[in-house]
């Protein structure tokens, strides 16, 4: 593999570059592939980050406001995986956008789901991930369920 590779996200539909942080959408579900060993490791990722700073002079209320997360250099939050990106460097791996997600939720959701479809704890030989955490609410899907009529 040729360390001077391209190792930003790409989108895994198309493989085309992502570069650029939609507003429209909080974040991602995404899959790193190893492919040096040809493992994987699958996660979820914000494009924003909530910033608190103190009240204007004469006034109570904090202000809260948005800004770019780290997500353009983000490589999981495997210890094994930051690991090896640190020691081998981030040119052995290949970061693909599963899912665009427009609320938190939607982002735990899939990303849930993905990680229970492809038994990622069953498969230590194949995935990176070692823990599956989360904690949905049908109302945070709310968006996604089809009404009744």
């Amino acid at each position: 593999m040729s360390k001077n590779k391209y190792t930003g996200w790409k989108m895994l539909s198309s493989r085309k570059k992502f570069e650029e942080a939609p507003e429209e959408y909080v974040g991602f579900v995404y899959e790193i592939l190893d492919t040096e060993t040809n493992m994987r490791y699958i996660g979820k990722k914000k494009f924003w980050s909530k910033v608190t700073r103190p009240p204007l002079k004469g006034r109570k209320n904090k202000r809260h406001s948005l800004k770019e997360s780290d997500w353009k250099d983000y490589y999981g939050s495997s210890e094994e995986v930051k690991q090896l990106v640190e020691n081998t460097g981030s040119w052995r791996f290949e970061r693909y956008i599963l899912r665009l997600c427009k609320t938190s939720g939607e982002m735990s959701y899939y990303e849930m789901k993905e990680q229970v479809e492809r038994d990622v704890l069953l498969k230590p030989d194949i995935y990176y991930n070692a823990f599956i955490g989360g904690k949905i609410h049908r109302s945070h899907l709310g968006h996604l369920i089809k009404k009744k009529r």
